[in-house]
């Protein structure tokens, strides 16, 4: 590795000797229980990046573990889920306490387990693989069993001897992996009202910043990945909170505030249309009335006409 260059890990045996753990039985996927991983190398502090997919679910037996978010702080005594996609850059932590016990499972697959195989394409599409350490599951006492046992079925499965079936079973029991992860975070979108109200209150106040400011016409539309990036929160996520919550994406969030800026703007000003669309940050104010006509199924001079009548 070169300056702080990731170390590129390609296969699971790769990571595997560099934990000093025992090869896998298939080259392309591996279950541990994290209980393993308690003697881990001295010194080891790298930053990696790897070419499969990491599922791991912990927990700290002590109940002394957290981790703080923002002004908020989250108990690791609870069962935490993690989703790691492959290309990701993360990295050993050597420093975290020695007396602290960790227990729960680790599932490294790599994409080539799941060739021919649906599911070589869906798993792509569950965007809890995108989300930061932050935005972790945290699962109630009922999910943690249901999630345990699901390892465990792998666990079983995958150490069993290999046959024409288990490629199947396993990927059956990843796929129910994978469809409880995203019914539990629905769930977490829900139940953690005071953190999740709070950001979509914070968003409402950041959209409410950037169109009341004449900086749209210079900086342009923002992005979901500006305004999530100004939450410290990733695009994925804040969007899977949103939809969950209010039914919209943070696209979606942003283009309705740009179609109650434009009545606003329509009602109570004598601006040209084309002024509008510059002032809103659009370019090209054919973007601008063709978003509007979507949106209200009228043209912007129509919407004008009706609204001084």
């Amino acid at each position: 590795m070169t300056g702080n260059l990731p170390l590129k890990i390609k296969g699971i045996q790769e990571l595997l000797q560099l934990r000093g753990l025992p090869v896998t039985k298939h080259p392309l996927i591996s279950v541990l229980n994290i209980t393993e991983l308690k003697e881990r190398p001295k010194n080891l502090d790298i930053v990696v990046t790897t070419d499969f997919y990491f599922i791991g679910m912990s927990k700290s037996t002590q109940s002394c573990l957290k981790m703080k978010y923002g002004q908020q702080e989250y108990d690791f005594d609870k069962g935490v889920m993690k989703f790691i996609a492959p290309g990701r850059v993360f990295s050993f932590n050597t420093d975290q306490v020695e007396e602290i016990d960790l227990d729960g499972w680790l599932l490294m697959v790599h994409p080539d387990f799941f060739w021919k195989h649906p599911l070589a394409f869906k798993i792509k599409q569950y965007e809890f693989f995108d989300y930061t350490v932050n935005e972790a599951l945290f699962l109630s006492d009922n999910e943690e069993q249901t999630i345990s046992g699901l390892f465990k079925n792998i666990e079983q499965e995958y150490s069993a001897n290999i046959d024409k079936f288990s490629q199947g079973i396993i990927i059956s029991f990843i796929e129910s992996l994978l469809g409880y992860s995203e019914r539990f975070y629905q769930r977490q979108f829900i139940t953690r009202k005071i953190t999740h109200h709070g950001i979509v209150s914070q968003l409402e106040t950041l959209l409410e910043k950037i169109f009341s400011q004449k900086v749209l016409e210079e900086n342009g539309v923002p992005t979901v990945k500006d305004i999530s990036s100004q939450l410290n929160i990733s695009p994925n996520y804040l969007s899977g909170l949103l939809k969950t919550l209010t039914g919209n994406s943070t696209q979606q969030h942003i283009q309705e505030k740009i179609i109650e800026k434009a009545k606003e703007r329509l009602m109570m000003t004598d601006l040209s249309v084309n002024e509008i669309a510059f002032e809103l940050g659009f370019e090209y104010p054919q973007s601008f009335s063709k978003l509007f006509k979507t949106k209200t199924n009228i043209s912007p001079l129509e919407f004008r006409k009706s609204s001084r009548f």
